[in-house]
Order: C-alpha cells, then sequence, then structure tokens
C-alpha cells in the first residue's frame, strides 16, 4: 500500500524530492521485511524510476546499490551503462556486474567509467586485460596502481606498447618491486628510443651515434635487469630478449664480463637449445672444448669464441664480485683481459676489437666515477661536526 501511494506521489514531486523518496526506497529493498507484494511493487517502481528525468533520482539509487549483493541485478546492469555521474560506484564496487558486463563497458564506455573498472578489488585478468588493450592511458595508470588486479604478463606488455612513451606509466610501473623483469626491459627500452629520438630532433646527436648509445644503455639495462631475476622471470626475460633480436653476441659477452653467469648460461641454454644443466656443465669443463662447442650450437660467430674463452677463464678466477648495490658493471680487469688478448690475435674480427674498446673505457669510467663518490663520502665525513662524537659513542 505505501508503495503504492509512493508511485502516485512521486509522479509530481520536485526532483530533489523524488531522490530523497528513491534514496529510501532503495534502503527499503535491501534492510526492510518487506511483504512480497510489496517487494513486487518496490521493484516496478524502482525501474520505473530508471526513465526518471532528473539524474539524481538515478544517482540515489546507484549510492544506495553500489555495495550490495542484494540488489536488483537488473537495475543495477541498467545504472552501470548510465552517464558516469551515475555508474562509477557502481562500476567501481557492485559485486553484481559480471566480468562481460565490465569488459563490454571498457569497450564501449569513457575514461572516467574505465578508470572506476580499473580501480575494482580483485579485478580479474580478463578484465585488466581488456583495459590494457583498449584502455586509455588514465585508466592503465588506474591498473598499474591497484594492488588487487590481476595482470597477465602480455597485459603488461600491451600497457608498455600503447603508454609506454608516458613518463607517469613508466615511472609507477618502475616502481612495482614484483614488475616482470621482461616487462621493466621493455620500459627501458620505450625510454631510450625515447630519449634518442628527442636528442635527434634538437639536433643534439647525429642519428646513427644516438641509436648507438641508446643500445648501449639498454644492455647496460639488460645485465642489470638480469642480475635480479631468477627462475621463470629469467627463462621469460631471455625468451623476450631473443624474440625482440637483443639476444646478441656483445650482450651475452657483456653478461659474462659483468660477472652474470646466470644470464650467460641462460643466454645459450635459449640459443643452443641445451638444458641449462648441460650447458653449465660445458661452462665449467676448462681442459676440454665445451665452450666452443656450445658456442658454435648457439650459433654465435667464431670470430668471438677467443674473446668467450678469455672472459671465462677470467671470470673462474675473479669469481664473483659484489658491487655493493646490486648493479651489475664491467669488471675492468676482465675486459682489460680480454681486449690484450684480441688485440694480438690475429683471427679477432675489428667490430670485436671496436666493442671491447667501448667496454674498456665503459668500465674506466665507471671506476672512475666509483672512486670520486668514495672519496667524496669520505670528505663529508671528515667535515662532520658529529664525527667525534660518533667516535666517542
Amino acid at each position: 500500500m505505501i508503495v503504492r501511494q509512493f508511485i502516485s506521489w512521486i509522479r509530481t514531486a520536485p526532483a530533489g524530492e523524488r531522490a530523497e523518496a528513491t534514496r529510501a526506497l532503495a534502503r527499503a529493498w535491501l534492510i526492510s521485511d518487506l511483504t512480497e507484494d510489496d517487494r513486487i511493487a518496490a521493484e516496478g517502481a524502482l525501474l520505473m524510476l530508471l526513465d526518471d528525468p532528473s539524474p539524481l533520482v538515478r544517482q540515489a539509487m546507484a549510492e544506495v546499490f553500489a555495495y550490495s549483493a542484494e540488489a536488483p541485478a537488473t537495475i543495477v546492469q541498467a545504472l552501470s551503462a548510465d552517464q558516469p555521474a551515475i555508474a562509477l560506484p557502481l562500476l567501481e564496487h557492485s559485486p553484481l556486474l559480471i566480468d562481460a558486463d565490465l569488459v563490454d563497458i571498457v569497450a564501449t564506455g569513457c575514461d572516467e567509467m574505465q578508470c572506476a573498472i580499473a580501480r575494482r578489488v580483485n579485478l580479474p585478468a580478463s578484465v585488466a586485460a581488456a583495459i590494457a588493450e583498449v584502455g586509455s592511458a588514465a585508466a592503465a595508470l588506474e591498473l598499474i596502481e591497484n594492488p588487487y588486479a590481476g595482470l597477465a604478463p602480455f597485459s603488461w606488455d600491451r600497457i608498455v606498447e600503447r603508454h609506454g612513451h608516458l613518463a607517469a606509466i613508466r615511472e609507477s610501473m618502475l616502481a612495482l618491486e614484483d614488475l616482470p623483469s621482461a616487462t621493466r626491459l621493455a620500459l627501458v627500452a620505450k625510454l631510450s628510443d625515447t630519449l634518442a629520438q628527442f636528442v635527434v630532433a634538437r639536433n643534439w646527436l647525429g642519428a646513427d651515434r644516438a641509436e648507438r648509445i641508446a643500445g648501449e644503455a639498454k644492455e647496460r639495462s639488460t645485465v642489470n635487469i638480469a642480475a635480479r631475476a631468477f627462475g621463470d622471470d629469467m627463462q621469460n626475460l631471455i625468451a623476450h630478449l631473443r624474440a625482440t633480436g637483443q639476444l646478441t653476441a656483445g650482450l651475452i659477452l657483456r653478461a659474462l664480463l659483468s660477472g652474470n653467469l646466470d644470464l650467460f648460461g641462460a643466454a645459450l641454454a635459449e640459443l643452443s637449445g641445451l638444458p641449462y644443466g648441460r650447458v653449465s656443465a660445458l661452462l665449467n669443463d676448462r681442459g676440454g672444448n665445451g665452450l666452443s662447442a656450445l658456442l658454435r650450437r648457439a650459433g654465435l660467430p667464431e670470430t668471438t669464441y677467443a674473446a668467450f674463452r678469455v672472459a671465462l677463464e677470467a671470470s673462474h678466477e675473479v669469481g664473483y664480485v659484489d658491487s655493493g648495490d646490486g648493479a651489475a658493471r664491467l669488471h675492468r680487469r676482465m675486459v682489460e683481459r680480454v681486449l690484450t688478448h684480441c688485440e694480438t690475435d690475429d683471427t679477432a674480427a675489428e667490430p670485436l676489437l671496436i666493442l671491447l674498446r667501448r667496454f674498456a673505457t665503459e668500465s674506466a669510467r665507471e671506476d672512475a666515477r666509483m672512486f670520486c663518490e668514495e672519496l667524496a663520502a669520505e670528505d663529508a665525513l671528515a667535515a662532520s661536526p658529529y664525527e667525534d662524537d660518533l667516535v666517542a659513542a
């Protein structure tokens, strides 16, 4: 009876009063002990109110039903496709919207609606994939910052492909500790290419030199990123490097000269098709011809074999060297030893010598930079007015 009176009254009531009355009716649907007849009448009234000319009325319904699993599903679905001010609470919170509903709205909705969906708790991988595929940059950023979103590796890759040129996207992704190494490397590559294009456009560098510098930066980043990759993450990184044409002899030699035997071994295992355990055994066979056979099977140039052999011998002698900050840097003594050998080897190709000389310059400059930083730190400590107090303590 009360619902019937409500329907009769609401036809002529002002918009604000209709909105408040609708809010009360929606709450009654959720928490009141209505009779079966009243519940049917209430649902009919709420369905009628979906056509109310005032958005305030529909917004009132959306706010009440947003978090409830007991709300009328047909009404929630209709409101979720309404204008953003009405749909957003439901898109972000309603448990009644199924994956297909959300994917459809991602494909057809505006940026605000995509962002609301990207903020959902326990966002399914299928919906996250839709946002990665067709969502706006703002929605992608919300997705990245949502700790409850389930993203498959290919979704990360699509975000990088579509939005990796944006600084906000890169910064947000690189701040994630569990970001896949392959994705992290793709972001670095995107940044390197963007910077190379920028300096060329400004006429600060020629295109060839900018491309070479960007390539070297990518290789340094690859070795650093790989130093923190293990298990499946390392395998996915290696697969990414091969698929993108980055698993070159130069990168593999850099890995070895940086002391990253895991990346070195995993790269040779990928290229040769041999199990990693078999590759490790061949690399530790110091007296045999296992290394040459492995490099040949991996398809690496024969002119590089001597460099790899000398580098591997030096690596066994030097052992693991911790850089202190987790970075994987070229070891200067190893680089100089390989360069000296190749400079006296008539079979060494000129491109290899050029590469090794660049490695030598890079490692020397890195050592000089670290030395200067250590001196500056010592000077700062010596100049500290609290030094005597620290020593006394």
